[in-house]
């Protein structure tokens, strides 16, 4: 090989279509070098190979080009086979220039999926193979098998059921919009339709009620074409409707004002413009999907941490359930910090083997003593040891098969986050080791051999029979003291009369104790299932045991698509409370994924996001390995997401690091290059895949001026005679707190339309918009403690309708500057705001004594489910978001929803707030000013 300089990092990042001199090495032992385009893609590039190679000798011992595939080292050091070949070499990235060309092995189709996989999850499969656990294998395994069948079974559907899966239909909890604030009507509305067939370019308008199913609405099209074009009459049955331009449909048993589609145009005074489609085009889709399965079934590490300047070295351990201590702490010895520190101590904890709970874990922490500063002369009291935590680790007692663990295993640990709160072991945390062996310390462990054969957990059935005899001994009354032992003397009564309680039950259960887990595991075996609101609480980290969970997805299963979807980023978070790989959350999440391609699609991206966390990127790698498996067809639409939002990122990066003053003309010079046009275009939106993002309109993209000049790209869709599509794309900052609070919102939304009470509806003035949208605004910003409240985060659309936007700060957690709270009222209200409702008449005290009663309204039907929005915030304590880490954060929702408290008494510390922020509105237009005069006096 020549001498000099080879593909860099550098290299791939430049922009342009430059062209790169590349080194190819051919099996015939031929040598190759010639320019490539940054832009060719793997399959252009073995045709001009092979165009090269035809000069060459030896060519005639080449065969054909199918029969293989090139070879590079990639920028992760490893080799990589690539097996995508529509993929530009400047997506690759090798980490030297040079590709070799080797001849295809094994299953290529079996090749090309596992790559297409590895690239679109962000995690190469090897990752997992290499883990050398029997756990992970086991679970691969088995998971490829359920999603495979379930992928088949999916494939012989009928069309409308199939339909179901790929097209689920998109709902709002209520039928078409009414006025006055109320979504219940006798009646429905009428609306006009412009419907049209497939293949055709000729439309029909038709008028039909809003409270009509699909299927009057298809018959009335089929009527009309009958009529005007003289054909046979065609039934109904045989068609679905289309939303034009988007991959959303109309069908099913639902009025037609209950379409989100319709709705909406119902409300903007738009008319619904549909496709009639009939079921072979649906079935053809369906067909091609089919043949693509078919086929297929023949990082980021952390920092090192820094030196410790410590002088000894303390292991605390600890046995927990859940969150329950089991027995006393122990603590080893100290001893000198040195590279390779060694207690070979015996910790011995004071339980019976007999009594441990199945899914006892044990916690570590490794801590180090400082001395405190000494004390100055005459003081008393004397010199305290201060500990630093400095790492943690957390291991199942049993494993996976039930064994109780023997012999030694070496457990890579986490460095500890400073804080403020003073426990060292962390049993909330994951039992999966740190993976960044190489900056992580090793903690080197040996559990005792107790029998001379495996030790099991043992079947509770034996026990059941000892339970009966005990509980038939009328004598046998007493278990505990106070209200525990009431709790749990009553504890069928519970069951019975108060199911909702089984929390409550389960706290005070003593799973240090085997009679008190076999009767407790009993007792679900009779306990009604819950509703949602009540089961969700179960997922939480304080109930590990497994039939507790597995009660839990029973009662789970009830969800319908549309609720499980509202309720989904909690439920991945709480995968990470998971002990092991294979768990009924997971079959559950995955089975209802790959029954509902809307679900998979936000499963996928929920996993995809934090699949660079380490203690989560095995467990959510596998689960999107096995997603992928059973869905073979969704990972070319994922990919191209994928891909998109890389070049999104690039775009980003540019913009943001660029040598030089970025403008807008840079950007659309970018984006007008034609690997950016490819991949930002035609493609559906990760934010709700029914949106086609057809074509980018580069003169209308710029990026804005904040600090992470978040870019702002418009989209248009020809088939959609709709205003063009919007997205903004922002690198650097975490959103989740963001879509927390806005998945908040929507549901309170929800729960307002249910009870007739819609406070979003288009009305006849603006000022009405205004009100109502405001009285949502009130209660929704008091009670999820939104902060941030300014006049640059309160927007008011054309329409009237007021939103807010970041939602950075939450929970009561308030901006202060200099030491001053700067936002001093529960929720923003304004005189501005009132002359508004009030018309501009100082007098008009109707409408707003209305607007006070929908606050109010509002309020108590958020009351009356608190306990569904305390439940959804604690599930995503796991989340990691700095303003919702512990319980102690959730306490500013449970004194906002008056939790404990009895409606009337509820009802009246909100009218005190709102009265509070009525009064000091002027609070509100200094803080306005001070925020005006910052921002005006930026650098």
């Amino acid at each position: 090989m020549p001498p000099g300089k080879y593909g860099t990092q550098e290299e791939w990042e430049q922009d342009g279509d430059q062209e790169i001199f590349m080194d190819f090495l051919l099996p015939t032992g031929i040598f190759l070098k010639f320019p490539v385009s940054r832009n060719d893609t793997i399959r252009n590039i073995k045709k001009m190979v092979w165009k090269n190679a035809s000069r060459e000798a030896m060519f005639c011992g080449l065969r054909d080009p199918d029969l293989y595939v090139f070879t590079c080292i990639n920028q992760t050091a490893e080799r990589e086979e690539l097996e995508e070949e529509s993929r530009r070499i400047s997506d690759v990235r090798p980490f030297m220039c040079v590709l070799r060309l080797v001849a295809r092995e094994g299953d290529r189709g079996e090749k090309l999926t596992n790559t297409q996989i590895s690239l679109l999850i962000g995690k190469g499969l090897h990752e997992f193979e290499a883990q050398k656990n029997h756990e992970v294998d086991e679970f691969r395994t088995k998971m490829r098998t359920f999603c495979e069948e379930k992928s088949l079974d999916r494939q012989n559907l009928p069309w409308q059921r199939w339909m179901e899966y790929s097209f689920p239909c998109e709902l709002e909890p209520c039928s078409s919009p009414a006025a006055g604030g109320s979504s219940k009507s006798k009646h429905g509305k009428k609306l006009f339709v412009n419907v049209k067939f497939e293949s055709s370019d000729e439309s029909f308008m038709l008028q039909q009620d809003s409270q009509d199913l699909p299927v009057a609405l298809m018959k009335s099209a089929l009527k009309k074409k009958a009529t005007v074009f003289r054909s046979v009459r065609q039934e109904p049955e045989d068609y679905t409707l289309q939303v034009n331009g988007r991959w959303e449909f109309i069908y099913g048993q639902h009025p037609l004002g209950q379409f989100k589609y319709i709705f909406s145009c119902l409300r903007n005074g738009q008319n619904p413009q549909l496709t009639m489609v009939h079921h072979c085009t649906i079935s053809k889709y369906q067909e091609d999907q089919g043949r693509v399965c078919s086929q297929m079934y023949k990082t980021r590490s952390l920092s090192r941490p820094p030196p410790l300047p410590l002088k000894k070295l303390v292991v605390q351990a600890g046995l927990f359930h859940g969150s329950e201590l089991l027995c006393k702490m122990m603590t080893s010895s100290e001893v000198t910090v040195c590279s390779e520190p060694s207690w070979d101590q015996r910790l011995e904890f004071d339980i019976n083997v007999s009594d441990l709970p199945r899914m006892s874990r044990l916690c570590f922490a490794l801590y180090a003593i400082i001395e405190k500063t000494k004390k100055p002369r005459g003081t008393k009291k004397k010199n305290k040891k201060a500990d630093c935590p400095i790492a943690w680790v957390n291991t199942m007692l049993f494993d996976y098969k039930d064994q109780l663990k023997t012999g030694e295993f070496l457990l890579s640990m986490w460095p500890s986050v400073p804080d403020d709160k003073s426990d060292l072991l962390n049993p909330m945390g994951t039992v999966q080791r740190n993976p960044n062996v190489d900056s992580a310390a090793g903690l080197l462990i040996r559990f005792p051999n107790i029998r001379p054969h495996p030790l099991y957990y043992p079947p509770l059935d034996k026990v059941y029979l000892k339970l009966k005899e005990i509980m038939d001994n009328k004598n046998y009354t007493e278990f505990f003291e106070d209200e525990k032992e009431l709790l749990w003397k009553l504890r069928a009564e519970v069951r019975d009369y108060f199911p909702e309680c089984l929390s409550k039950l389960l706290l005070i259960t003593k799973w240090n104790k085997r009679e008190d887990v076999a009767q407790m595991v009993g007792l679900l075996k009779s306990w009604p299932e819950l509703p949602a609101i009540h089961a969700l609480e179960l997922l939480d980290y304080s109930f590990p045991d497994p039939a507790v969970r597995s009660f839990t997805i029973r009662c789970l299963k009830k969800l319908s698509d549309d609720e499980l979807l509202q309720y989904l980023i909690q439920l991945v978070q709480v995968l990470k409370y998971e002990s092991y790989l294979d768990c009924d959350l997971t079959t559950f999440l995955l089975e209802r994924a790959l029954s509902n391609r809307r679900i998979g699609h936000f499963l996928f991206w929920h996993l995809k996001s934090e699949i660079h966390v380490a203690s989560v990127s095995l467990r959510f790698g596998l689960i999107l390995e096995a997603y992928c498996r059973g869905n073979i067809h969704h990972i070319k639409l994922l990919s191209k997401q994928n891909e998109a939002l890389g070049k999104m990122k690039a775009l980003s990066d540019i913009v943001k690091t660029g040598s030089q003053k970025m403008t807008v003309d840079d950007l659309k010079l970018c984006i007008r290059q034609e690997s950016y046009l490819e991949a930002l275009s035609d493609l559906l939106s990760p934010l709700n895949p029914s949106v086609i993002l057809f074509e980018i309109c580069t003169d209308k993209c710029r990026f804005m001026d904040s600090k992470m000049k978040p870019l702002w790209l418009m989209y248009k869709n020809p088939l959609e005679q709709a205003d063009m599509v919007g997205i903004i794309f922002k690198n650097g900052d975490d959103l989740r707190q963001d879509m927390l609070t806005l998945q908040m919102i929507r549901l309170m939304e929800n729960l307002w339309k249910k009870e007739g009470l819609d406070l979003r509806d288009k009305l006849d003035q603006a000022i009405e918009e205004f009100t109502l949208s405001c009285a949502g605004y009130c209660v929704a910003t008091y009670v999820l403690g939104i902060g941030d409240r300014h006049n640059d985060n309160i927007m008011i659309r054309e329409t009237g309708q007021l939103f807010h936007i970041d939602f950075g700060h939450f929970l009561g957690n308030f901006k202060r500057k200099l030491g001053i709270n700067r936002e001093r009222v529960p929720f923003i209200l304004t005189y501005d705001f009132v002359h508004v409702i009030q018309q501009g008449r100082t007098n008009n005290s109707e409408k707003f004594e209305r607007f006070r009663e929908y606050c109010e309204r509002a309020y108590k039907i958020l009351c009356r489910n608190g306990t569904l929005f305390v439940n959804l915030f604690a599930m995503m304590k796991a989340a990691g978001l700095p303003e919702l880490s512990s319980s102690k954060d959730i306490q500013y929702l449970k004194d906002s929803l008056a939790l404990g408290k009895s409606e009337d008494e509820a009802l009246k510390n909100f009218k005190v707030k709102f009265n509070e922020a009525l009064r000091e509105s002027w609070k509100t237009k200094v803080n306005w000013m001070m925020h005006s005069l910052a921002k005006d006096n930026r650098p």
